[in-house]
This record gives structure tokens, sequence and C-alpha cells, in this order.
């Protein structure tokens, strides 16, 4: 199934995306995609009965409908930096010997088309599209074996950054990555099932008409099922929460000279079997 939010913005409803592309008004389910949702497996497989007897009847969502974040507003969003071994050549850093994590904060999680805001005294706003999964149920000390067990589902991830504010700022990376309209994910949530192979997907992302970004998820450093059993050595992943994988190369820091944004960019991306996205960058008021 591909999960998805609709509506204005604080005042998203649920919906689905069907096979055949429309998309419908999910909130008879009587569930949002939070955590209390992903929390019970079983609620999949209520939703997926709820599909097949209402999903002729269900009210039909308007292509000119905003979406918002596919996943309503996770515990955790986390991110594994440096993780595609072509984007560590790209930035002249040898490749880790684990997984680089930190934090985005969820305050910057917004619709997958919504603007993207270019913060105040900003010089170096750049893009980065990510393969992001969502925590299916609680995962603490999880083996690299059973780990794909907890992942229930994949979104398309733009993991902005303001380069300054992450490198040359002083302290952690979290200050240029959490600036507010910074992660918009979806379209929508693909469930499991309908990703066969996700360490084999065509990633892209232009700027402006021009692409930029044009790499494959079997450049991972660090698969999918060694990210969730890596995590829960260390934390608590809650059902609904959001891992974000890395980037492939072609990030405006690692252009000669770097390209960096500016107000009327607009920025396209997407993800096999995760369809795309789009923003628009503006200034901040």
């Amino acid at each position: 199934m591909k999960l998805l939010r609709f509506g204005d913005v604080g005042l998203e409803k649920p919906g689905l995306q069907l096979d055949n592309g429309t998309r419908i008004d999910a909130s008879g389910f009587g569930m949002d995609w939070n955590h209390d949702f992903f929390a019970d497996p079983g609620n999949l497989d209520r939703l997926q009965e709820w599909v097949g007897a209402n999903a002729e009847s269900a009210p039909v969502i308007s292509d000119d409908t905003r979406l918002g974040s596919a996943v309503a507003r996770p515990g955790k969003l986390i991110c594994i930096g440096l993780n595609f071994s072509d984007h560590a050549a790209e930035a002249g850093m040898p490749v880790p010997d684990e997984p680089i994590v930190f934090f985005k904060a969820t305050s910057a999680i917004v619709g997958p088309n919504d603007n993207v805001v270019i913060p105040r005294n900003s010089q170096k706003t750049d893009w980065e599209v990510e393969l992001a999964f969502v925590v299916g149920k609680k995962a603490s000390y999880v083996t690299e074996e059973e780990a794909l067990d907890y992942v229930v589902g994949y979104v398309l991830h733009n993991d902005y950054s303001e380069r300054e504010f992450q490198i040359e700022r002083g302290g952690q990376w979290v200050k240029g990555k959490s600036c507010d309209t910074f992660a918009p994910l979806g379209p929508f949530v693909a469930t499991s099932d309908e990703i066969k192979d996700p360490e084999n997907l065509g990633m892209w992302l232009k700027v402006n008409g021009e692409t930029k970004q044009d790499g494959n998820s079997n450049k991972l450093i660090f698969g999918i099922a060694h990210l969730v059993s890596y995590l829960s050595q260390f934390m608590t992943l809650e059902p609904g929460d959001v891992v974000s994988t890395g980037t492939p190369p072609g990030v405006g820091m690692g252009f000669d000279p770097p390209q960096y944004m500016k107000p009327g960019d607009v920025v396209e991306l997407g993800i096999d079997g995760l369809g795309s996205s789009s923003q628009t960058a503006v200034a901040c008021d």
C-alpha cells in the first residue's frame, strides 16, 4: 500500500494512493499514519480489508490538493551521513568505519511539495535526495538477520542542509540540518511489500530542470538491515520513527565551484517506486 496524508497544514488527513494512481481519503479507517498506527502490525491487514470494502466509495483526492508529510510527526528523524561510497569520494572524505549518525529536528518536516525556506543569513543551502525507511515496531538490540522485520515501509526524503551552519559554525551537524522546511517527506510511504529490493533503487534530483544527482541505493555503504541493527544498539527505535539513509553524489557542495540554492530555484527529486516531489525555494521572511 501507499500511505499518504493530505490537507492544509496542521489539518492533514490520512489517504491512500491506489495501484491505478488514484488517491482516496482514508479518514473512514479511523487512524492517522502515526506511532499508534504503526505500533500495531494488524492495522495494515485491517487497512487492506478497509480498502477492499471502501476504495470505490471513498472520496477521491483531487490532484491540486496539498500533500502533507507522509508520516504524522515521527518521534525521531535519524539521518546517516556519508553513506554512499561515491558521495564520500565526492566529499573527499574516507569511507566511515561505522555509520555517521545525526538527527534532524522533527519541526523541519513538511509536505513533499511545500516550499523550502532558505534560512536567514544562509549562503549555502544545499539539496540531498535520500531513501528513508519507517520503523514498524519497537526495536532494541535487534540482530541484523531479523532487522528488516522492523521496517514497515520506505519514503522519499530531501535532506536539505545549510552547509555553513552544518560545518563552519562548530558543534554538531544538527544546526545545519534542522531549519524549518528542511525535511519534506513523501509523497507517500510505500509499505515494504511494495519495494522488493530497497538497495537497488534509482535516485535522482534536478535543480531548475538540470540533473544534479543520478544515483542508486546499491551504493549504500551500510545497508538498511545493518542500520536498523546498529541504531538499535544505542537507542530504542519506535514505531513511526524515520531513518534517512544518505545521499548519492551531486550535492551542491560537491561542485567546483559549489552550487547553492537561491530564491526561485525549483528542486525536483524522486526514487524508483517512491514517487517524486518538488520544492520551490523562497527567502525567509
